[in-house]
């Protein structure tokens, strides 16, 4: 197990936007959460980054609890995340928004990389190196060079993975990442993240919307409807349940 959401609710004022849920998640599993809109899984996933704290309960990456730390001391131990609405710097190339993902990797000082010392050199080539690896797995070096926000959509999309890969991660999030693509870009990308998964040696966890998508690449799912857990198991089995039917009127019948 690699992930432990125990017990977590988070409130808004008067508003209760995740109710005492919990779940786990194993390593190098691909888990699925889900739910319609404003089911609270954004929210817990900004709870998992540490971009909020839970009004109650903890989240334990490893077993260790990290609820209440950083962002990007969370991100140092082994988190990245993508987001719905994808986050590029559009002055920026390709290969330099992926570089961007090492930066708390550098292993050279301030004074080193100032006065350009021959191991901010090293550091600099074996950091551009491993970029180019991340790109050709992902099937986007032949654009390092180009603008990042010139690309399409869902090579735009690659890029922002790319550089959650940067960071090293051992868990990986995924906010929404078949959004806005056509059923043959949403196919690919499930082969995709499948490659990733067993390239990188990864867990993911992701939130979608695309049934589909979700019942072809994850192993379980749980479901989440006004903040509360309503299903936690096989997407097999959530399709056929009752419960989870309502809550999505329907949107299961074609998954």
């Amino acid at each position: 197990m690699i992930l432990e959401v125990c017990n977590v609710t988070k409130k808004f004022g008067g508003v209760t936007a995740i109710k005492d849920t919990s779940f786990r998640v194993n390593a190098k599993e691909i888990y699925g959460l889900i739910g319609p809109n404003g089911a609270g899984k954004t929210t817990m996933f900004n709870i998992i980054t540490g971009n909020y704290e839970p009004t109650e309960g903890s989240v334990k990456f490893h077993g260790q609890k990290i609820d209440g730390i950083k962002p990007h001391k969370i991100v140092h131990r082994g988190i990245a995340r993508t987001f719905q609405n994808i986050r590029l710097f559009k002055s920026m190339s390709v290969l330099e928004n992926v570089l961007i993902g090492f930066d708390y990797q550098a292993s050279y000082t301030y004074f080193e990389a100032i006065l350009r010392l021959p191991r901010f050199f090293k550091e600099e080539k074996r950091v551009k190196q491993r970029a180019y690896e991340i790109m050709e797995v992902l099937g986007i070096a032949q654009f390092a060079d180009e603008l990042a926000t010139s690309l399409s959509y869902g090579q735009q999309r690659k890029v922002e993975i790319a550089r959650a890969l940067a960071a090293n991660p051992q868990l990986l999030l995924l906010d929404e990442p078949a959004a806005g693509m056509n059923p043959n870009e949403t196919h690919e990308l499930a082969e995709l993240f499948f490659k990733i998964r067993d390239e990188f040696d990864i867990t993911i966890l992701l939130i979608e919307h695309d049934m589909k998508f979700v019942n072809k690449l994850c192993d379980r799912v749980m479901v989440l409807d006004y903040g509360k857990t309503i299903f936690e198991g096989d997407i097999k089995d959530a399709i056929k349940d009752e419960e989870v039917i309502k809550a999505y009127l329907g949107d299961f019948k074609h998954a």
